[in-house]
């Protein structure tokens, strides 16, 4: 299974379109990714990003829901770990 995680393009380098590269804010994480398979992306644009790569252009509301959704994700995913008692993380903890 592949996970792709949107982002906003903030800068673009290069003019090859084989070595085109953007700085992509992930929600506070940025990241230089690869535009090779994404040359319509330009700044401002939200893209979603597998391994590296920008591999679609999306809508920006699309975008932003997923971001929320995810930011939602992580909160409860610390929230559920603050409340539970020290588990082992491996059965080769046990």
């Amino acid at each position: 299974m592949c996970l792709a995680i949107p982002g906003k393009v903030l800068t673009i380098a290069g003019d090859e379109p084989l070595m085109r590269t953007a700085r992509v804010d992930f929600g506070g994480i940025v990241k230089e990714i690869n535009l090779a398979f994404t040359p319509e992306a330009g700044l401002g644009d939200y893209v979603l990003v597998h391994a590296g790569f920008a591999i679609q252009k999306i809508d920006e509301e699309v975008a932003l829901d997923s971001m929320n959704l995810i930011r939602e994700y992580a909160e409860a995913l610390e929230d559920y770990e603050e409340r539970m008692p020290e588990q082992p993380r491996s059965i080769f903890e046990a």
